[in-house]
């Protein structure tokens, strides 16, 4: 497939929110107006979809309103990149309705995390357009711990050259958007290395249980010559982790994959180092494969950006880990 890499975002440019899974419409308003002003500071301006606070009973949008707002995101020339809302559950619905060929004859940098996994993956694969799993809006609106978050941010998307992934000093699991100034952060003493290795190639995944939801279909990108991000949050724990990635495993092209970084878990998750390296020692699969955990991406926060498309090189030793993002 050939690499399609939009146009970098600048200062200056239109910023266009959009919510393909949660309505932004559960956003406090705190939490709007410190994402407004941060963006706002970094020289953007934002316009917010046109449906993005309609609200179902299942917590979004119609289908069709979702489909909308994002091809209208994608064919508005004034549109230069598009920010999800927050993640949510039901992103996939939208696939089969999805213009691919306005999205690739209008590429525009994509960004979101969690359930935009089944979007984000879903547009590379059919298009060849490089998506980016990082921060929603609405992590723009957390008053503290920001700065790697946002370091990593314009590395990835307001820059050409290649740059190395760094352990961030301190992290965070607490529900930040209900107490801004009373926040929990934990020091970061580097990222695990399960097994291992080094390797390259091409960076795929996210949230491990939303990729998931893309085997047997015509969106689940190829696992070859893959680098895999997978990360799950709070509502995962350790034997349905286990079964989530053994179900990965199984794909036909796994082998195909060189290397795994595995996102940070969230304590109420019960995944602790020793049960992962278990889980990874049993199986087979998985030997010879160099493994990172406990990396700063996902639902724990601060957390870097990388392209779902794009191209890594990560090392995983004992005191000398790496993570370099190539091409993005």
């Amino acid at each position: 497939m050939i690499m399609l890499i939009p146009k970098k975002i600048q200062a200056g440019d239109h910023i266009r929110v959009v919510s393909p899974s949660k309505s932004f419409s559960i956003l406090s308003k705190e939490t709007v107006d410190i994402a407004l002003q941060r963006l706002s500071k970094l020289g953007f301006t934002v316009s917010i979809s046109q449906h993005a606070s309609v609200m179902d009973d299942f917590g979004s949008s119609s289908i069709e309103e979702r489909i909308e707002d994002l091809h209208d995101a994608f064919a508005d020339e004034s549109v230069d990149n598009i920010l999800t809302t927050i993640g949510g559950h039901n992103c996939n619905q939208l696939l089969k309705y999805l213009d691919y060929n306005l999205i690739k004859q209008n590429p525009k940098v994509l960004v979101g995390y969690s359930d935009i996994t089944a979007l984000a993956n879903a547009i590379y694969t059919k298009t060849g357009l490089v998506t980016y799993s990082g921060p929603h809006f609405s992590t723009f609106g957390m008053k503290k711990g920001m700065d790697y978050t946002i370091d990593y941010f314009r590395q990835c998307l307001m820059m050409e050259d290649s740059f190395t992934v760094n352990p961030s000093t301190h992290w965070s699991d607490d529900e930040w958007y209900l107490d801004q100034e009373n926040r929990i952060f934990h020091e970061n003493r580097g990222w695990s290395v399960i097994q291992e290795g080094e390797a390259e190639g091409v960076s795929i995944g996210g949230n491990l249980c939303t990729l998931n939801l893309l085997q047997g279909t015509e969106y689940m990108p190829s696992l070859e010559d893959s680098i895999l991000f997978i990360e799950d949050d709070y509502l995962t724990f350790p034997e349905n982790f286990d079964r989530d990635l053994q179900s990965l495993i199984h794909q036909s092209a796994f082998e195909g994959v060189k290397g795994i970084l595995i996102g940070r878990f969230q304590r109420k998750s019960g995944v602790t180092d020793d049960l992962l390296k278990k889980i990874i020692a049993s199986k087979k699969e998985l030997r010879g494969l160099p493994i990172l955990a406990n990396v700063d991406f996902g639902h724990t926060s601060p957390m870097f950006t990388f392209p779902i498309g794009g191209r890594v090189k990560m090392e995983a030793s004992k005191g000398k880990s790496s993570l370099v993002i190539q091409q993005h």
